[in-house]
């Protein structure tokens, strides 16, 4: 059978919704389907029922821009976290991957992004200036751009320098064990360990 017919509308709905997420093409949507349709009635309301409460209620944090359950999210919550220390990353999957290390005892920065003209993404776009507002407040010693290693990251890194090295805080950027070009949640977490650990103070 062709992947371009299907023997029921619904199914052909249900393999076009697969198929719209990112990294899934038409015949691994196919097989998610089958498989769906091959468990039990309540297993597949409760895969469903997860996806709708998960769109309705996650949030995100109000300090960190990190995803959360609540208000807050548990990195912030944490007493045990070092809040004069920020890690500013590009996405919440560069949390989950410095998170994983557990060589990072601080509190993040989510921007959701980077500066990037061709792709039409400036700095309005980014969580910048709650982050400079953060920095502004007193209570930060350090701050450490771990974006990643791309022409971009480069650039938001020196956009951020250029807006926060007038403020009595350090300035850090990870150690060169990441690769040129590399993305942050891509790299093992034993480099971007060492990265964190033995990060330099950031130069323009």
């Amino acid at each position: 059978m062709s992947f371009t017919e299907y023997p029921s509308k619904l199914l052909e709905n249900a393999v076009n919704e697969f198929a719209s997420l990112p990294g899934i093409g038409r015949k691994t949507a196919f097989r998610l389907v089958m498989s769906l349709l091959k468990r039990d009635p309540a297993e597949v309301e409760k895969f469903g029922e997860s996806i709708i409460k998960l769109h309705r209620e996650i949030r995100y944090c109000r300090i960190c821009h990190n995803l959360s359950d609540g208000e807050v999210c548990s990195i912030c919550s944490d007493e045990k976290r070092d809040k004069s220390l920020i890690c500013i990353v590009e996405s919440i999957q560069d949390v989950m991957a410095i998170e994983n290390t557990r060589q990072y005892r601080g509190v993040y920065h989510v921007l959701g992004g980077v500066i990037s003209p061709v792709d039409g993404v400036g700095p309005a776009d980014l969580k910048i200036d709650s982050l400079e507002e953060k920095v502004r407040q007193g209570g930060v010693s350090e701050i450490i751009f771990a974006l990643s290693t791309t022409m971009e990251g480069d650039t938001t890194n020196f956009y951020l320098y250029k807006r926060l090295n007038k403020y009595d805080v350090s300035i850090s950027t990870l150690a060169r064990g990441v690769a040129i070009g590399d993305e942050l949640e891509y790299t093992d977490e034993i480099t971007l360990g060492r990265a964190i650990s033995n990060r330099n103070p950031y130069h323009q």
